[in-house]
C-alpha cells in the first residue's frame, strides 16, 4: 500500500513538473553521464587529430573543454568574464568548426581526437 502511494504521489509530482514545462531530468547530469560513458570505450583507432580540430584555437580548444564538463553557457561566460551571449557565438562557431550537429557530437569529436579526456578535469 505504501509504495502504492508512493507511486502515486511521484507520478502527481511528475504531471506538475512536466505542466509547468520543466524536465524531469536535468539535462546538464545526463548530458556529462552521457558523453562519460561514451568516452569510456575503447577509442576508435585514428591518426591525428580530425581536421576541424587541426590548428592552434586556445579559445574554442577552452571552450570546448568546458563544454565537455557539461557547463552551461551561463557557467562558462563566468568563467571567461564574457557575456552569455557571447558564449552562445563562440559555442556556435565551434559547432560549426567541427560541423557537430549539437554540443555532445562536438565534444564526442573532441574525446576521439584526444582534446580532451573523459573523466579528467581540465
Amino acid at each position: 500500500m505504501l509504495t502504492q502511494r508512493r507511486s502515486h504521489t511521484q507520478l502527481i509530482n511528475a504531471i506538475r513538473t512536466i505542466s509547468a514545462g520543466d524536465a524531469l531530468l536535468a539535462p546538464g547530469i545526463i548530458t556529462r553521464r552521457l558523453i562519460k560513458n561514451f568516452c569510456r570505450r575503447p577509442a576508435p583507432a585514428t591518426t591525428g587529430t580530425a581536421p576541424a580540430l587541426e590548428g592552434p584555437d586556445p579559445t574554442g580548444d577552452r571552450l570546448l573543454r568546458f563544454v565537455a564538463e557539461g557547463l552551461a553557457n551561463t557557467e562558462i561566460a563566468q568563467r571567461l568574464f564574457l557575456r552569455e551571449s557571447s558564449i552562445k557565438t563562440h559555442v556556435g562557431r565551434v559547432l560549426g568548426k567541427t560541423n557537430a550537429r549539437d554540443r555532445v557530437q562536438a565534444v564526442v569529436l573532441a574525446c576521439e581526437t584526444g582534446l580532451v579526456e573523459p573523466g579528467a578535469k581540465q
